[in-house]
């Protein structure tokens, strides 16, 4: 839910505003109507603004309540000074919503302050029509859906378990870039707090863990890679990491895993899959963003569209590009949150999809890598990247597929079959993708949020780029 501040703009001449406030309140009284019918709480200016007096002081009331977005309503012509006034009282992001009427030209309103806005370098969106029209809200919604992405990065904290993790540039940010673009700030944690605090985790926790999985998961054992010790070893260090999280008030974080741990403790394959998860072996709980190789711009990333999406999200390398299916493998050691196994509600409907395979040879420590075929359906793929020390959030537009059992297992093992895997169709040419992504991994969620990335990037200042749009 979202708290949305909303103010209504009219004429300034007393005689013109006394004959349309009725109007011009009715309008405000659909537009709240139809917010709150979308699950949302709306803070209402008491005043139409009709005064410089009233855009200033009105706007300050609304901004008191600390919404993730204002929305001027335009339903009659407007003094544009009184927006400037408004806008200039209103520190969040801003929306101008116009109806489209051919008597009271609501329309002229919200173009002439939305122009003075633009003079100044305003942010602002823009939406018109009535929301009695589903079209016309869906469009609203996406700019509430944007802000309340960017109000949730605000003040919030990522963790980052380790460093950098093998020479990698794209996995690792500036943090005073980050505090002032997003409002995120970086606490970072070592990697040994997980080795040492596994250690602490009871007996009768690991092994529940343990046997949960070996109920609703498939286990292949193998005595050396992957024993029931080992497995115990990375369901305590997932209690470990929560506890953590817990403990220093995080919002989403990273692991960098590889090669310490990799080599010398366990991987964080269950770690990290089961923090993306909405469940556990312990109950529902909510999703915690956490990217693996303690990859920044994809917790990030990752963050932005769970706030937009409110589903787990995924992470992945971009593994293989099979030319001749026009398909790409999206894989990574273990990193797919199991409800993309089947995408349901019921843990033991994902799970029964899912193989814990023994590790591959790249990760000597052992453990269970968590193995399943991404569930097809429509996706949004995206990553925030960097261009010059500038920020920009590459997005395409793309779909999992499912090829059926003999098919899929011929698919991935020409790469890590291990793994988890994604076979993905996207919405852009290979050639154009492989010319100008800007790193190795990428993230997803289901259903098409390419609208709300847009307006996040308007408001953080970022740069959009649609590959193959």
């Amino acid at each position: 839910m979202a708290r949305i501040g909303l103010l209504t703009i009219s004429d300034g001449r007393d005689f013109v505003h006394r004959d349309i406030a009725d109007w011009a309140r009715s309008s405000e009284d659909a537009i709240a109507a139809a917010l709150e019918g979308a699950g949302h709480e709306v803070v209402r200016a008491p005043e139409l603004v009709s005064s410089n007096a009233l855009a200033s002081s009105q706007a300050r009331l609304v901004a008191e309540a600390r919404p993730d977005l204002t929305v001027f309503n335009y339903s009659v012509w407007a003094f544009p000074h009184f927006s400037m006034l408004a806008a200039d009282a209103t520190p969040g992001p801003l929306v101008l919503l116009s109806n489209i009427d051919p008597v009271q030209p609501g329309m002229v309103g919200m173009l002439a302050a939305g122009g003075s806005l633009d003079q100044i370098g305003r942010v602002h969106g823009r939406v018109w029509g009535d929301v009695a029209d589903p079209a016309t809200l869906e469009r609203l919604l996406v700019h509430v859906r944007a802000a309340q992405a960017v109000g949730g990065l605000r003040g919030s904290t990522f963790g980052r378990f380790g460093g950098r993790p093998m020479g990698m540039y794209t996995a690792v940010a500036n943090t005073d870039q980050w505090l002032s673009t997003f409002g995120v700030d970086v606490e970072e944690i070592d990697q040994w707090e997980i080795v040492r605090r596994s250690e602490l985790v009871p007996d009768s926790r690991a092994r529940a863990g343990r046997e949960w999985l070996e109920k609703h998961a498939n286990v292949h054992y193998d005595g050396k890679q992957l024993t029931p010790e080992l497995l115990e070893r990375q369901i305590r260090s997932y209690h470990a990491v929560r506890e953590l999280i817990d403990e220093w008030n995080l919002d989403f974080s990273g692991i960098k895993g590889q090669p310490e741990l990799t080599t010398h403790f366990t991987t964080m394959d269950i770690t990290e899959a089961f923090l993306n998860d909405p469940y556990d072996w312990e109950g529902p709980k909510p999703t915690h963003v956490t990217a693996t190789e303690s990859d920044m711009d994809a917790a990030l990333t990752m963050q932005i569209l769970k706030l937009i999406s409110g589903d787990p999200v995924l992470f992945a390398d971009v593994r293989h590009y099979h030319a001749d299916r026009d398909i790409w493998d999206m894989a990574n050691s273990g990193q797919h949150a199991t409800w993309y196994a089947a995408r349901s509600d019921d843990p033991a409907e994902n799970l029964r999809r899912v193989h814990l395979y023994p590790e591959v040879f790249f990760f000597p420590a052992g453990g269970a890598s968590v193995h399943h075929i991404a569930a097809p359906g429509d996706m949004t793929l995206a990553r925030l990247t960097r261009h010059s020390g500038r920020y920009r959030m590459q997005v395409v537009r793309g779909a999992f597929e499912d090829y059926g059992d003999e098919v899929n297992e011929q698919l991935a093992r020409q790469s890590t079959f291990e793994w988890p895997h994604a076979f993905t169709r996207m919405d852009v040419p290979a050639d154009e993708f492989l010319s100008r992504f800007g790193a190795n991994h990428i993230h997803a969620v289901p259903g098409d949020y390419v609208a709300e990335l847009e307006q996040v990037c308007r408001q953080l200042d970022v740069d959009f780029q649609r590959l193959g749009g």
